[in-house]
């Protein structure tokens, strides 16, 4: 086994009792929630309902994540692989679907050239996606009242690819002093101009108009991982009305809200937000990753000003702000997969571009735990969902069982871990033991695919998947 491949810290399937988990945690002094044992579906917080103030209650407290897709045609729509990830939503039993499926407002906004993008051409394909899901929903589990479907509309900016598996083609805010020189833009590389955003934000408005036609009850106005959004917040070296002051980062946020507003009247909106960020990340020696050098480093939102802690100052004003424009779903994460994965993906085995964690994944599990109930003690009125939990594997119930029981989250999210167990949701809910050789292991397969041009999936696992030409291709590639 290389040394990149080596794991560091013990692999969760050896932790095979709640005695193993807890000595682990406390040896290591990792201040982690989880119960010893899981309550009946009758009493289980996972089986709870929550009621939101448009009127609509969402059946449960579980939640499926929006997935990055990279199997799409190069036109934005579906393919018969995008189908088959969206059955994975429909039948996991969650009812919560926080945006299914990353969607870009345009062909230029996208992170890969197979992105789905909503536009006129695509929108009957849009209209298609979601009544399968209703579909495959009510023949699983009887009816659909209770469900509740958003889409999640995106602009990849630094990270567009749109034409290439390859090729960046990038749109920054802001010269950035570690990403522009990373990802090979020069110093003075064009920024977006301020009337070029505001033809994004009305292509936002756009797409959110068709998304409300196509009947999504609402959509998440992404604001994470390094995207557009979220590199708004961290623009405070960016001349003009959309950069500096909290006020001018957060415009592009509020001007698309009340766009929707105005042209979807009654459409819900949502936000995932990376409520914190540290500086970029790079392999160091072992390939264990290490912290960019910095003295001082301001673009961290939600970040200490040394780039390597969190402060969650701005991220409760962004909070008040949104919770005062009526939005309601908050989805919490934190950093981006481009350069700090190890914050919002905990897991032992890297993707291809990416390093060995740098601390215990539970750690890093643990960080978007308190972040998240830090903010909900913050704002108790907020629905808000955590996420970050496939790296506890059998132990994702335990867990998410203790954190909804002291109210830590509202709901708990489910991302990668719905490609290789789809109905991992619904055995929790119904008291049935997990089944193991379907739980994700994080060999982040099913992102170092897609970084290399090839369709994303888990090929470990799903077996549709392991007998794909690609699978062999993948294999190669980690050799």
């Amino acid at each position: 086994m290389s040394a990149k491949n080596k794991p560091r810290y013990p692999r969760m399937a050896q932790l095979k009792t709640t005695d193993d988990l807890r000595n682990y945690l406390q040896t290591n002094a990792i201040d982690l929630p989880f119960d010893d044992a899981l309550l009946p579906p009758d009493n289980s917080p996972f089986s709870r309902p929550i009621q939101l103030k448009s009127g609509k209650t969402i059946g449960n407290s579980l939640c499926i994540l929006p997935m990055e897709g990279w199997d799409g045609t190069l036109d934005g729509r579906p393919s018969d692989f995008t189908r088959n990830r969206w059955t994975k939503f429909a039948v996991s039993g969650a009812k919560l679907l926080f945006g299914c499926e990353a969607v870009a407002v345009c062909h230029g906004g996208k992170a890969n050239p197979n992105q789905l993008v909503l536009n006129t051409d695509t929108f009957s394909d849009f209209v298609a996606l979601r009544e399968q899901l209703l579909r495959q929903h009510a023949e699983q589990f009887g009816n659909t009242h209770d469900l509740v479907i958003g889409l999640q509309l995106t602009h990849s900016g630094r990270f567009c690819k749109p034409n290439s598996h390859k090729k960046f083609e990038s749109k920054i805010l802001y010269a950035h002093p570690y990403l522009n020189a990373r990802f090979g833009m020069a110093d003075d590389y064009p920024v977006l101009t301020d009337d070029e955003i505001d033809r994004i934000i009305g292509q936002y408005v756009d797409a959110a108009v068709l998304a409300q036609k196509a009947g999504f009850d609402f959509v998440d106005i992404k604001h994470c991982h390094g995207y557009l959004g979220h590199e708004f917040l961290s623009a405070v070296s960016r001349p003009g009305k959309y950069g500096g002051s909290f006020e001018n980062r957060t415009r592009y946020l509020r001007t698309i809200v009340a766009g929707i507003r105005q042209a979807a009247p009654g459409l819900e909106m949502g936000i995932r937000l990376s409520a914190f960020d540290f500086l970029p990340f790079k392999k160091g020696p072992d390939d264990v990753g290490i912290p960019e050098p910095a003295d001082q480093y301001p673009f961290a939102f939600g970040g200490q000003t040394s780039g390597q802690g969190v402060d969650l100052t701005e991220s409760k004003a962004l909070l008040a702000l949104i919770e005062s424009l009526g939005i309601q779903l908050v989805c919490i994460t934190g950093g981006s997969p481009y350069y700090n994965p190890h914050l919002m993906r905990p897991a032992l085995f890297p993707p291809s571009d990416g390093y060995l964690p740098p601390e215990d994944p539970l750690l890093g599990v643990k960080r978007q735990i308190d972040v998240t109930h830090e903010l909900k003690k913050a704002f108790p009125e907020l629905v808000i969902i955590g996420s970050g939990y496939s790296y506890l594997q059998e132990w994702l119930p335990n867990v998410a069982q203790s954190v909804l029981q002291a109210g830590m989250a509202d709901s708990i999210g489910f991302g990668r871990m719905v490609l290789s167990y789809p109905t991992m949701p619904a055995d929790m809910l119904a008291g049935r033991p997990l089944t193991r050789n379907q739980i994700c292991r994080t060999f982040s397969d099913c992102t170092t695919a897609p970084r290399n041009g090839l369709i994303s999936g888990c090929y470990p696992l799903d077996p549709a998947y392991k007998k794909l030409p690609q699978a062999e291709e993948l294999k190669e590639l980690k050799v």
